[in-house]
Order: structure tokens, then sequence, then C-alpha cells
């Protein structure tokens, strides 16, 4: 799935990954959530929902996605855009437990700052590599195969000039996760 957005308007808001034989919308963890619209499907009942921020006067609160995968009993994934530049991946399973990364780490840097902390992204989210490796878990969880080197692949890369969409990377680690071809 490739998404395009007009340069210099790029998206904020999430993107939302579960598992269910409902739509996700109808679901008690999501009751906050307002504006969602669904943007795929793919086997076994996986969905992907779009909740822009500010989507339906709502604030883009989606929830919380270890409650989400609890009532789905499945693996859930949140992916926060910052304005197409980068991604804050937060990631649940009922049995592996709860991880965070990001994608496009130049660009998080740049949103982070360092606040007078000295604190740089490597403190807030986990790196790609052991993001990797939870990543594995997260997609054994829901009966999928993962590569570890392919998914480390996908979360050190960068958007660019060719692809400079950050929810593109999202699509492509849904992707290597397996519930979500593109």
């Amino acid at each position: 799935m490739r998404l395009w957005c007009i340069p210099g308007m790029g998206y904020w808001g999430y993107y939302v990954v579960a598992c269910s034989e409902r739509p996700l919308v109808e679901l008690d963890a999501l009751a906050g959530a307002r504006g969602m619209t669904l943007r795929t499907t793919a086997a076994d009942g996986w969905q992907v929902w779009a909740c822009p921020r500010g989507a339906g006067g709502g604030d883009g609160d989606v929830g919380n996605m270890n409650t989400l995968a609890r009532e789905t009993g499945s693996p859930a994934l949140f992916g926060y855009v910052m304005d197409s530049d980068c991604v804050v991946v937060e990631a649940a399973a009922p049995e592996s437990g709860a991880w965070t990364t990001c994608l496009g780490r130049t660009a998080m840097a740049d949103y982070l700052g360092d606040g007078g902390q000295g604190l740089t992204v490597d403190d807030y989210f986990l790196e790609p590599r052991d993001a990797a490796e939870r990543a594995v878990a997260w997609a054994a969880e829901a009966g999928r195969v993962a590569a570890e080197e392919a998914l480390a692949d996908v979360l050190a890369s960068e958007p660019g000039p060719v692809d400079p969409l950050a929810e593109n990377i999202l699509f492509r680690l849904l992707d290597r996760l397996g519930v979500v071809p593109l």
C-alpha cells in the first residue's frame, strides 16, 4: 500500500493495526477513538484503520494498544505518524508484552530535541536491532514468521527523496511482520 500526500501537508495521526472478526471501531478498547476509517484488510482478519489527529472533532486519542491486544487476544500495533516525517510505533501482544520504537529516527530526533536533558532518540525508543528482536516475537504470536534482519533493515530506514513518507516505512514494517502485505 503506497500512500500519497501533498508536499508540505503530511499526515498527522494514528494507524491502528489488529486482528479481529469484528471491525476494530466496534471494540471497547477503541471506544474513545473518533473519526477512524478503514484503510485496508488482510488475511485472517487483520485490519488497518486510520485516525487522523483532530478527526471528527476528536483529539486523535485511540486508546491503549495493550487493552486492544487483550480484547482481541492477538497482537496489536499503533503507528503515530508525525507530519509524514517519522512514526512512533507502539506494539503489544497478550504473551510477549509491549515495546516501542520509531521509524525515521533522524526526523524523530529533531522533533524530540534534547530539552536540555541530554537525552537522545535512543533513550526514548528501542534501537532497530532490539526492536527487530521484539518484532519477531510479536509476529510469532500473530502466527507469522518474520526475519529479524529484514525487520532491522526496515526499522533503521529513513524517508528519502524517492519515498519521503514515513508512513510508507510503517507499511513496509507491517509487510515484513507478515500481517498486511504491500
